[in-house]
């Protein structure tokens, strides 16, 4: 009987892969992808521990059920009621960065679609602002570059001054002079080409950056957390390197090491520039909590301007 029953569940699900149609195929991969969105938007973002609030409070209306809990699943359900709305408010942050993340992808790639592209721009770019990168390091000088990418950054270009001026390392250098009227924001890199000088980004608020990153550092880790952008810091403490993207903060870069970094991230996709980025990243990444840095007086120097 067993047997016969195994036979029988078997052969109806057989039938039932048999019957699919091309709009029950495009239906499963349309859900695939939502899913997987929503789990990369919960497990990226601090919105991970108010999904698991959520979650309890599921949790608790089906036991409010089970249990008979009147007066609590009275409740539950008139929080539920407007719980739509609610999620919106408290997930708004990380909503838009997500919307903005996947709409500036999708546009990239329609864009790429027979467009043959340039390198000598995008390297001639990379190697000036390395070299710029270097030589700031060495003087400890502070440094924020922004590199935009698919994301548009029209509302930090507002806050500064547009330039639109070939990308020069004599000239990033004397930007972020500590006597130059532009040194103290960020330069946005738009299209191989310094498009502005003196942003202001938005600051990270994300509770588990540790304490001794200054203001520079976080307004960096904030900008790579709100686009697609690749953010270059330089200490002005230290004269340390670092490279922001998508939330993470890697440390210790030299100028080889940045350009490798750089062109895997902002010159056209390949297997190979992607995989080298990707490595270098990995080999640089220092956990962002629970370091110790000797950056004690950055934080109080850095906010000072």
């Amino acid at each position: 009987m067993n047997l016969e029953s195994l036979k029988q569940g078997w052969e109806s699900i057989l039938q039932n892969i048999i019957n699919i149609s091309l709009s029950d195929v495009v239906d499963i991969a349309c859900v695939s992808v939502l899913l997987y969105y929503l789990y990369v938007f919960v497990r990226e973002r601090r919105a991970s521990k108010l999904a698991m609030g959520v979650i309890l409070l599921f949790t608790a209306q089906i036991i409010t059920g089970i249990f008979h809990l009147y007066v609590m699943q009275y409740l539950l359900q008139n929080i539920f009621q407007t719980g739509l709305l609610l999620l919106v408010v408290l997930f708004q942050p990380e909503l838009r960065s997500m919307l903005e993340k996947m709409g500036g992808q999708s546009l990239k790639g329609i864009r790429g679609i027979g467009e043959t592209k340039d390198n000598s721009d995008a390297l001639h770019m990379i190697e000036e602002g390395s070299e710029a990168v270097q030589d700031m390091s060495d003087s400890k000088t502070g440094a924020l570059i922004v590199f935009e990418r698919g994301t548009r950054l029209g509302d930090q270009e507002m806050t500064g001054t547009i330039i639109n001026a070939d990308p020069e390392s004599f000239l990033i250098k004397n930007i972020f002079f500590n006597k130059a009227p532009l040194h103290d924001g960020a330069m946005i890199i738009r299209k191989n080409r310094l498009h502005a000088a003196g942003c202001l980004l938005p600051l990270s608020e994300n509770p588990d950056i540790i304490k001794d990153l200054g203001t520079r550092h976080r307004a960096g880790i904030g900008m790579s957390e709100n686009s697609d952008a690749v953010v270059v810091i330089v200490s002005e403490e230290t004269g340390t390197v670092s490279l922001a993207c998508e939330g993470k903060l890697s440390r210790g870069y030299t100028r080889e090491t940045l350009q490798e970094a750089l062109r895997g991230y902002l010159m056209p996709e390949t297997e190979t520039t992607v995989s080298m980025a990707k490595r270098t990243l990995n080999m640089l990444k220092l956990p962002v909590q629970g370091e110790k840095k000797q950056e004690n007086g950055e934080k109080k120097h850095e906010s000072e301007k």
